[in-house]
């Protein structure tokens, strides 16, 4: 058995991995159609992205903010860069004229009333991706969990596939109930990612170290939103972690449960893609809330 690594320091977050030809780092040197489909995910002038994820219902149902997609999702799609969704919402939903890019949830299997998670398959075929015309597909990978090497085999086995049809691959680190939230264990999940082929990596925000999982992973990194926070706090998260080397972020719950899901969304893009600082993008976020009440009334 080899010997546990000790893991260095050497991160030099202070200087930029190079993204020769590309704008995207570790990106370069992937086929045409791969790096166009990044390139409609991440904006090409900032380097990076508004994801709004709303994939949730795949194992909790209707979630809140999400029990009427039409109705809470379809008029915030002018706002983000790309929509991270299931393809059951895509095909029943989500409307055919949309020229957002759409990135699918590609695993599955236990629901909220299961106690263990991680136990996920594959549950769609890259063809139907294909078919869909998506940019990009998301698996959840349990570094850790029970069935780590299962949700490691179902990433690589997407990854293959990906890389026949140009159709990019993010992994997306899953942290068990019992699991430590931290820079250290971020930083293991999404080496693992990269290395086995991810083209980008979702996972979420850590107040100490949160530099050294950006600067040690190789391709891109987009923020989970995680649970809902007040807005200063999620424009803050946000604002820390595109400061400390994200390439964007993907936002569910602090967007569309909200009081204000346009507003919401609109100082989100502010911080990300303009570096607007938390607290005017909170300003922002309550100028576009009160014209917004104003027009409804």
């Amino acid at each position: 058995m080899p010997e546990a690594d000790k893991e260095g320091e050497r991160y030099a977050v202070d200087q930029p991995q190079q993204t020769p030809g590309f704008f995207l780092k570790g990106t370069h040197q992937l086929d045409w159609g791969m790096k166009n489909r990044m390139a409609r995910v991440f904006d090409p002038t900032s380097g990076r992205t508004v994801m709004l994820a709303i994939d949730h219902g795949y194992f909790q149902g209707p979630t809140t903010g999400l029990e009427r997609i039409d109705l809470s999702i379809v008029p915030l799609l002018p706002n983000c860069d790309a929509l991270f969704c299931t393809r059951g919402i895509l095909r029943s939903v989500i409307p055919a004229e949309c020229q957002k890019p759409m990135v699918l949830r590609a695993s599955g299997g236990p629901s909220i009333l299961r106690e263990e998670l991680s136990d996920e398959q594959i549950a769609m075929d890259m063809d139907d991706a294909m078919r869909l015309n998506a940019a990009g597909v998301g698996i959840q990978v349990f570094i850790g969990g029970e069935f780590e090497t299962r949700s490691v085999h179902n990433m690589t086995k997407l990854v293959d596939a990906g890389l026949r049809m140009g159709i990019p691959v993010m992994g997306i680190t899953a942290v068990g109930k019992t699991m430590a939230r931290d820079a250290k264990y971020f930083r293991l999940a999404c080496r693992i990612i990269a290395e086995l082929g991810a083209q980008y990596v979702k996972t979420y925000y850590v107040d100490e170290g949160f530099e050294t999982i950006t600067a040690s992973c190789p391709v891109p990194i987009v923020m989970a939103g995680g649970k809902k926070l007040p807005e200063l706090e999620a424009l803050t998260m946000a604002y820390n972690a595109v400061q400390q080397g994200a390439s964007g972020v993907d936002m569910g719950r602090n967007i569309f449960q909200s009081d204000a899901p346009q507003a919401m969304i609109a100082a989100v893009a502010a911080v990300v893609h303009k570096n607007m600082k938390p607290k005017e993008a909170l300003d922002l976020f309550n100028t576009l809330k009160t014209k917004g009440a104003m027009r409804a009334a």
